[in-house]
């Protein structure tokens, strides 16, 4: 219980940090307020209860929500209901939205069959990226994430929508990185680890200690 007060206190920081990333990519593009629009990716297992433990210390600024989980998930979606049901009772006009993507990787899936399954995956996240514009993508590691930051990153490239890419690898996750983590290390802009022997091996990463 004494790492609580630690662990709320780095959320804020946290918090604190993606604010002026948002307000200097908006300045850029003459947006200058709130509200930031934000794309979480959910996943199953306890990716979405840490995604939904880092959004609950973030302001209503960031709004509205725009959460995209697998096909398969069954789990998630009832999480999310329950988090953004609770939220409204503090944010009488907190806004969120729900939408699926096809699985990009099963359990134990092959290499070779995984590369086919993302492409589908990006196909698409692709036109659901476009339409939902948002200014920040957060994420944790599921699979689903990496078709998503993908396609930001490639409307990017074209000058469609510029999207900051925050990756806060999973508190699980003490000596080597996560497969999508692996492979958006190099894609996202701020790629945060929770502990020191990841920082020491992806000196790119940013630590902040544990923050979920």
């Amino acid at each position: 219980m004494e790492e609580l007060p630690v662990v709320v206190l780095l959320l804020l920081l946290l918090s604190l940090l993606l604010v002026p990333l948002v307000l200097l990519d908006r300045r850029r593009r003459g947006r200058l307020t709130p509200p930031f629009s934000v794309l979480v990716v959910a996943g199953s297992g306890g990716h979405t209860t840490e995604i939904l433990r880092l959004l609950s210390c973030l302001s209503e600024s960031y709004s509205p929500r725009h959460y995209v989980l697998a096909d398969s998930d069954k789990m998630s979606e009832a999480k999310i209901r329950s988090f953004e049901q609770k939220r409204a009772e503090t944010f009488s006009e907190s806004q969120f939205s729900l939408d699926r993507i096809p699985r990009s990787r099963e359990v134990r899936q092959s290499w070779i069959s995984s590369v086919l399954t993302t492409l589908h995956s990006i196909l698409y996240s692709l036109p659901l990226t476009y339409k939902r514009k948002p200014d920040l993508i957060l994420c944790n590691g599921p699979g689903t994430c990496v078709p998503v930051c993908l396609s930001a990153f490639l409307l990017g490239l074209l000058r469609i929508k510029r999207t900051i890419i925050v990756y806060v690898e999973s508190i699980c996750r003490v000596e080597t990185l996560s497969l999508s983590g692996k492979i958006l290390y190099y894609f996202a802009d701020y790629f945060i680890v929770q502990w020191p022997d990841l920082k020491k091996k992806y000196p790119k990463s940013v630590y902040l200690g544990r923050i979920v």
